[in-house]
């Protein structure tokens, strides 16, 4: 008797992906088990944690902490994820791939009597996490103290950050106090690995990159 016929991958290529159950699916991602380790149950265990986890919100060390599974096992299983959630999940949140599209996220504060410093973060396919409001009042790069942009971008997990304030006045001349505040932040992004992508001003219609 053939023990592999009804492996999962001799299944898949025999039958086709459509014919594996869920838990036979991870089966084939996985591959096997080590020593000790029963690669049916890993599967069963991986599925229970993405299901308790969810997709959006599973990260490498929840696989990892699952047992049977180590570096190599746990990249391929992430790898594999990440780029199904990235290409195959329908995407509702916006694509920020441009400074355009980040002055559209930042419309609502183009008329504000008051400098709204305001933060978007986003994922490591540039797609829209949250927009959260950092200050409101003057820009004052005391004000805009780098832990205060990037706690909640950790909380956010995000992989990078887009900045940008409203010029009251109406006048888009980036200040040295805007270059100060940019650079500041660029700074502290590579030291923490979540990168400024950029700094919007934004007045009436207009917007301008204060990122160099």
């Amino acid at each position: 008797m053939n023990l592999t016929h009804n492996l999962p991958r001799e299944k898949l290529n025999r039958q086709g992906a459509s014919s594996l159950s869920d838990i036979e699916l991870l089966q084939a991602v996985i591959g096997s088990g080590g020593k000790g380790n029963d690669f049916k149950q890993i599967a069963r265990n991986l599925n229970t944690t993405i299901q308790k986890i969810g997709a959006d919100d599973l990260t490498i060390d929840d696989v990892l902490a699952i047992k049977g599974i180590g570096n190599a096992k746990a990249t391929v299983v992430f790898a594999a994820l990440e780029f199904w959630r990235r290409r195959y999940i329908k995407q509702t949140a916006p694509l920020i791939d441009s400074p355009e599209r980040a002055a559209e996220q930042f419309s609502f504060i183009k008329n504000r009597k008051q400098e709204h410093f305001v933060m978007l973060t986003l994922d490591g396919a540039r797609r829209l996490i949250a927009c959260r409001t950092i200050t409101v009042g003057t820009l004052m790069s005391s004000l805009v103290h780098p832990r205060e942009v990037f706690a909640p971008a950790i909380e956010d997990r995000a992989a990078s950050i887009i900045v940008g304030h409203n010029h009251p006045s109406g006048i888009l001349d980036i200040s040295e106090q805007d270059k100060e505040v940019t650079s500041r932040l660029k700074l502290s992004g590579e030291l923490l690995g979540i990168k400024l992508d950029d700094h919007i001003i934004v007045a009436g219609d207009s917007f301008v990159s204060a990122y160099y």
